[in-house]
């Protein structure tokens, strides 16, 4: 039977922010040879924040990203190896660099409203023979016509698959099912999903997708990724399995793969804690989330109210300069709202 849709795992890139970007070589190779055997068929290796992001904005790589990328493709037998793109922060040039390292797939991405950022990557990769897909970041932020004419941008550059992301993990079943059925409706190319599990809804929200028909689903062992996580893998196959969506991959394989080469790197991973379910309450971008703590602890201020004030301000990837601007100021608030002393 035919699988149902595409999985694009990606432990090795949304995963590097839920390990402050210190994956290794070592942990890279073990995780792709594992999701590699048990039938992935694209596997994401870069820096959390892309190609480029290792910087004192998004925070250092323990390891080069060339290295890690040019491992896993070393490593792959039948899997593809992605990479991601936020124009900005990668440049052309590292996009060359990866498809010269054999990488098959870059996946672009911008903030949802600005897609034409886009073009020139997009038509770059499909130049170096990769497939491209456009990221739309934040999806939930604009409704789904907006979405779509975004997706139109992407699609029209060339664009192989358009995906509409849950960066913040804040969509209900609902957002999911209509964002999903406008880019269905409206794009001639694939669509794609990446869900959060911010509000615990990364499986439905995933599962709904696929009765809107869409191509292609994201997913992270163990949940492992920015935030409170990303949509598990091994529980997104194994639910696929049992509710008779093919997906062409081995669930106990998988499992296997979780328990042995992912879990040991973060072992607290799969919990939602407050600051989690946070990001998806007030809609902020999930990468925000461990620098929010830092900020926090910085500035003797709640991380809770650092994430409040975030989704107030509908701050979004990019701007993570504002963390520290409103961390700032909710210690001066704090101080000014302190009786004087006698």
């Amino acid at each position: 039977m035919t699988a149902a849709f595409r999985l694009t795992d990606s432990t090795l890139r949304d995963g590097s922010h839920a390990v402050a970007h210190q994956l290794t070589e070592d942990q890279v190779r073990r995780v792709v040879v594992g999701l590699d055997r048990a039938g992935v068929p694209v596997i994401e290796v870069t820096h959390g924040d892309g190609l480029g992001g290792s910087s004192f904005n998004y925070g250092f790589s323990h390891t080069n990203e060339m290295n890690l990328i040019r491992t896993a493709v070393e490593a792959a037998v039948d899997s593809k190896i992605a990479v991601l793109m936020l124009p900005g922060i990668g440049v052309k040039d590292d996009l060359r660099r990866a498809a010269g390292m054999g990488v098959g797939v870059a996946r672009v991405a911008t903030h949802c409203t600005e897609a034409d950022i886009s073009e020139q990557h997009i038509a770059l990769a499909k130049e170096l023979g990769m497939e491209a897909v456009g990221f739309l970041m934040m999806s939930h932020m604009i409704e789904p016509e907006a979405l779509l004419h975004q997706a139109r941008l992407m699609e029209s550059y060339g664009a192989d698959v358009v995906y509409t992301v849950d960066s913040a993990g804040a969509m209900t079943i609902d957002d999911a099912r209509r964002r999903v059925a406008a880019l269905k409706d409206g794009l001639s190319c694939q669509v794609g999903v990446h869900a959060h599990n911010n509000l615990s809804l990364a499986v439905a929200n995933s599962l709904a997708a696929l009765e809107e028909g869409v191509d292609q689903i994201d997913g992270c062992m163990t949940g492992l990724g920015a935030g409170a996580g990303n949509c598990p893998t091994e529980v997104l196959v194994a639910a696929c399995e049992k509710t008779g969506w093919e997906t062409g991959i081995d669930p106990i394989s998988l499992i296997e793969v979780a328990d042995r080469a992912v879990r040991p790197i973060r072992p607290e991973q799969g919990v939602i804690d407050g600051d989690g379910l946070l990001l998806g309450y007030a809609g902020v971008y999930g990468s925000f989330l461990l620098h929010a703590k830092r900020a926090a602890e910085r500035y003797g201020v709640p991380t809770r109210d650092i994430l409040l004030e975030l989704g107030e301000r509908r701050v979004v990837g990019g701007q993570e300069d504002m963390i520290i601007d409103v961390a700032m100021e909710l210690q001066r608030r704090a101080a000014a709202a302190q009786p004087a002393v006698a």
